[in-house]
């Protein structure tokens, strides 16, 4: 496998998302979380953000695009929806990154109409440059500058994915 540049090691990722868990622990004590994943980049993330909360955490996923290798298409598909009800139940979007906000505003709104109980956005990487659409982000990982990033569920045509650090390509 090629070697990237490396811009966020595992051990660095790791603690960051220990410290997410201790955080939404805390916000949402004595209550039943929903991690909804965005597929397929959020998937080794919000596993591992699971992993480190000490309560009830039910999973679901949905599966959007809005990208053609690199390049925002700006339009938002439904390929896969949640299979569960969320009705009157506190749910945490998680993303892999959010760049132009775009895709991200777009879930939350068509989750609201689930009427769910609480609606809170988690993402491993932002990239406040990109931002086109004003979006509230809940929980944040790591802010990062503009750069192509692979890695650790990020993927460029569906590579990289398994790499165990967020690396990026020049």
């Amino acid at each position: 496998m090629e070697e990237f540049n490396v811009l966020i090691n595992k051990a660095k990722l790791e603690k960051r998302i220990e410290e997410m868990a201790k955080q939404i622990q805390k916000d949402y004590e004595g209550k039943d979380i929903v991690f909804i994943g965005i597929l397929k980049g959020s998937v080794m993330f919000m596993t591992e953000l699971a992993k480190n909360i000490k309560q009830s955490v039910a999973l679901d996923f949905m599966d959007v695009s809005s990208y053609d290798g690199k390049e925002s298409t700006g339009n938002v598909r439904i390929n896969k929806d949640i299979r569960d009800s969320i009705e009157g139940k506190d749910v945490i979007i998680v993303e892999d990154i959010i760049d132009t906000g775009r895709t991200l505003t777009y879930l939350k709104e068509y989750l609201k109409q689930k009427n769910p109980n609480s609606l809170r956005i988690a993402t491993m990487l932002s990239k406040p440059s990109r931002r086109i659409m004003e979006l509230d982000v809940d929980y944040i990982g790591f802010s990062i500058e503009d750069k192509f990033v692979i890695g650790y569920g990020l993927d460029y045509n569906e590579k990289y994915r398994n790499l165990p650090y967020i690396g990026y390509i020049e």
